[in-house]
């Protein structure tokens, strides 16, 4: 999940909305650490749980991170506007945990990644990601090249 994360960071640009979906333990938290490390962002990325949104400065020209775990957020936008994610959507990346019914209104153009993993007794530790681009943004981008 930590490498996809570093080679999705090179699809991305400031503007950028990404969801992530999944189980508790899919690795949505380890994915953002790989995008963090391929934006060039300072601080380490680790779950934004109990301060629900984490912003990442940018060590170099990139454009910096912020990191939303909405897990804990039961309402809609209206909730999260405490965050300014609207105002931070331009020149950053925003990455959203659990953010589907919440987040949506603030750009048609997102990327939404969908992770499923094995659940209940099991050792196994495969994860099958399926991502969609959504918006003019990412109409015509090969996420193809994401594949392992």
């Amino acid at each position: 999940m930590r490498e996809l994360g570093r080679r999705l960071a090179k699809l991305l640009r400031a503007g950028d909305l990404v969801m992530l979906s999944g189980e508790l333990g899919a690795g949505k938290t380890t994915l953002t650490r790989g995008l963090g490390e391929g934006l060039g962002v300072r601080g380490a990325v680790t779950s934004p749980t109990f301060v629900i949104a984490r912003v990442h400065p940018s060590l170099g020209e990139g454009p910096p991170l912020v990191h939303v775990d909405a897990y804990r957020l039961s309402g809609g936008l209206d909730e999260m506007e405490d965050l300014d994610l609207d105002v931070s959507l331009p020149e950053s990346v925003i990455v959203v945990e659990w953010g589907e019914g919440k987040v949506e209104e603030l750009t048609e153009d997102r990327l939404l990644l969908v992770i499923h993993r094995a659940v209940g007794d099991t050792t196994d530790e495969v994860r099958h990601v399926t991502l969609t681009g959504l918006g003019e943004r990412w109409r015509g981008t090969d996420l193809s090249v994401l594949s392992a």
